[in-house]
């Protein structure tokens, strides 16, 4: 009996009593930065535990933190503050700062170091998130003249290279162009061309299709150069974006070598004509004409000759044929005509 009450007493003991929870946020751990110009665009995922493993009732205030400093020991003064409805738990949040011209003259060479730090509702966090780098390297605005030309070969783009730069040899500096097709979500790459200090640049966009509208913009990239390697690269604001239609109003070239040749008997005459083929390739084909004396010409040939050859059979006994060729692209562009070439037909 008085075992079965000793039983029944121990299990009525309590344990020993747990501390209270302090409700702190989980740090942040997928903390990024992009640097575009002087903005640094800064995005990761508010957490939505505690360091207890128990779910976030209502988000504190989250502060976004910046320093010259390589490593971040505390936030300091933060450079933003998002209140807990900017920031609530497990919300993909996003916040930019920009980066003072000061800062960025007085550490051309350098880098910021960014974190952010999720408070509870009394102010209190669990520490820091990871830990962030961006260049501090002074960006240079794009060519106020960005301009296009569409050429036989197709878009060239065009721009002044004459830029003011810093004079810091550590810092070198080149244009890159972009390009967006009509509808389309992404950029892609024309091409790069180094900063030379020259009065003119041009660049040929030779990836692309006719009758497409495309959207080009410049930027200048700014590297950071230590022992003759890039350690850092940043690109500066966009030009504002260049609408092109890539219109092909270009024809070949008027074809040439033409040359008339009579055969037959009399019952089956015609005249063989050759000329040298055109090389353009968008070529579809060519038109013969022909004519009499004074005559204006006339196009003979139903449908686009595929072949620097026609033979025309329909000749008049003593005349003298003049023929003349042009080149037709797949546009429908047509060349001027070429050198006249004559043949006579006997009686």
């Amino acid at each position: 009996m008085a075992l079965a009450l000793l039983a029944t007493v121990s299990c009525g003991t309590p344990g020993a009593p747990m501390p209270p929870s302090l409700e702190l946020p989980r740090p942040v751990t997928d903390l990024t930065a992009v640097r575009k110009g002087d903005k640094v665009m800064l995005a990761w995922t508010s957490p939505g535990q505690t360091t207890d493993a128990t779910n976030i009732k209502r988000a504190g205030k989250t502060r976004v933190c910046r320093s010259v400093q390589a490593a971040l020991n505390d936030c300091g003064q933060p450079v933003g503050t998002l209140s807990g409805a900017q920031a609530p738990a497990t919300a993909a949040v996003s916040f930019t700062d920009v980066l003072p011209k000061p800062l960025q003259e007085q550490n051309p060479t350098a880098s910021a170091t960014y974190a952010v730090e999720a408070l509870n509702d009394h102010g209190r966090s669990a520490g820091l998130s990871n830990q962030v780098r961006v260049t501090t390297a002074p960006t240079l605005p794009p060519p106020p003249d960005f301009n296009a030309q569409v050429t036989p070969e197709g878009p060239v783009l065009m721009w002044s290279g004459r830029l003011r730069t810093t004079g810091n040899p550590e810092l070198e500096h080149f244009f890159r162009v972009y390009r967006r097709s009509a509808g389309a979500q992404n950029d892609v790459s024309v091409g790069e061309v180094k900063l030379r200090n020259q009065p003119d640049i041009a660049l040929a966009d030779h990836n692309f299709e006719w009758e497409k509208t495309y959207s080009y913009r410049v930027t200048v990239v700014t590297t950071v150069i230590h022992e003759d390697r890039i350690a850092a690269e940043v690109e500066g604001e966009d030009s504002a974006p260049l609408n092109v239609l890539v219109h092909d109003s270009f024809p070949p070239a008027a074809p040439t070598g033409l040359q008339a040749v009579f055969s037959g008997m009399e019952q089956e005459r015609f005249i063989d004509l050759t000329w040298a083929p055109n090389t353009e390739s968008d070529l579809a084909g060519y038109d013969v004409y022909r004519h009499l004396g004074s005559e204006p010409p006339q196009k003979i040939n139903a449908e686009l000759v595929k072949t620097p050859s026609f033979r025309d059979a329909k000749v008049t006994p003593g005349s003298t044929m003049y023929y003349s060729v042009s080149a037709v692209d797949l546009r429908g562009n047509e060349s001027g005509r070429s050198e006249e070439a004559h043949e006579s037909v006997p009686q």
